[in-house]
């Protein structure tokens, strides 16, 4: 009995002190947290979503769904070969392009407007707090921190580690001019060395200028949390808008009355930027289905389209290639334009480029 309880008390011991190291970030400490109970979408010591959203929806029980995930049949949820990739130097493009290069799953940099910007990189070697967790599939990871360009703004659009990655923020900082984000994620970025004054934590409907552009944090569907806190910091999609652009970074989101009111609000976007990838019906509300990514381009009513959240990290059931062809079969004959870009490949934001459909030759 005696040895037990020496034994749960180091493991106790080893957890609390794991879970404290800095890559699990930090709660909203007082300068967050001044803005963060004055937001009505903060409730009962949380944020919420503009609907009901329970994170499970599975028939079965936590046990039974969490089950299946690890230890069902689910073929194909990572490639057998190397993803095809391209590499850019991003720091030889001419300033005065207007274009886009994806790094697989929901990191991407735009320049646009004569300005560099870049979303929710995930550079290191795994998207998850766990060593050898969520890892790269092969050949994605053909970028780096060190390949950047120096950027003018940084997006989080919220703090789950395939979004907020400690080790790039902690590379990648001193060569961001600002970062912009929702309500408590700067707490995380405080923690991990970011001046304060190189920060905006933005409530949904709230907006920034920024140097000939505007940025407005909107609404999404989903929750945030990176210990055994959830919803403590704010999940967000915005759009960033220029004069003659507008680019709607959808971040994580189930589908949700949301997207018809930015689509009313802004008029149409010029591309949206929509996650299409770790889907489940056990988590139907918080992730969209392949159907439900083009009823959001309709509602958004996008020009352009560029399904992201896949090719990169398996953290799904899903065959690792399902968003993409789901997605490309039911944008068939729709009036927007699918981008399907490798991992690298320069788009132009103005054109409307064809691409291949390169996930097939990897099945």
């Amino acid at each position: 009995m005696k040895m037990s309880i020496i034994i749960l008390a180091v493991l106790t011991a080893v957890f609390v002190g794991y879970i404290n190291l800095p890559k699990f970030g930090h709660l909203p400490d007082k300068i967050s947290m001044q803005k963060i109970v004055k937001s009505p979408n903060y409730k009962n010591g949380r944020f919420q979503n503009l609907h009901n959203t329970p994170v499970m929806t599975g028939e079965g029980n936590f046990v039974a769904t969490m089950s299946d995930f690890y230890f069902g049949n689910h073929p194909d949820t990572k490639p057998n070969k190397p993803i095809p990739t391209i590499k850019a130097n991003l720091k030889s493009l001419a300033e005065n392009q207007d274009v886009l290069v994806w790094f697989g799953h929901s990191s991407y940099y735009i320049q646009l407007g004569g300005k560099k910007y870049l979303i929710d990189p995930v550079f290191s070697n795994n998207a998850s707090p766990i060593p050898y967790n969520v890892v790269p599939f092969k050949g994605t990871n053909v970028y780096s921190a060190d390949d950047m360009p120096e950027v003018d703004y940084m997006v989080i659009t919220h703090d789950h580690y395939d979004h907020l990655d400690y080790e790039t923020i902690k590379k990648i900082a001193p060569q961001v001019g600002h970062f912009i984000t929702g309500l408590g994620v700067g707490s995380h970025l405080r923690y991990w060395g970011v001046e304060n004054e190189k920060i905006s934590e933005l409530d949904w409907g709230e907006n920034l200028a920024l140097d000939g552009a505007e940025i407005m944090c909107l609404p999404a569907r989903h929750f945030s949390g990176r210990s055994l806190w959830r919803s403590r910091s704010l999940w967000a999609s915005f759009m960033l808008s220029t004069p003659n652009y507008k680019v709607y970074i959808g971040g994580d989101s189930g589908y949700d009355v949301h997207y018809a009111q930015i689509g009313e609000k802004f008029g149409g976007v010029d591309l949206a930027i929509l996650e299409a990838g770790q889907y489940d019906k056990n988590w139907k509300y918080i992730h969209e289905q392949p159907d439900e990514i083009v009823q959001a381009a309709r509602d958004l009513k996008a020009e352009r389209v560029l399904p992201v959240h896949n090719s990169k990290f398996s953290i799904c059931n899903h065959a690792w290639y399902d968003p993409l062809d789901r997605v490309a079969k039911l944008s068939e004959g729709e009036d927007y334009h699918l981008m399907t870009p490798q991992i690298g490949e320069v788009v132009n934001l103005h054109e409307k480029q064809e691409f291949s459909h390169w996930w097939k030759k990897v099945k």
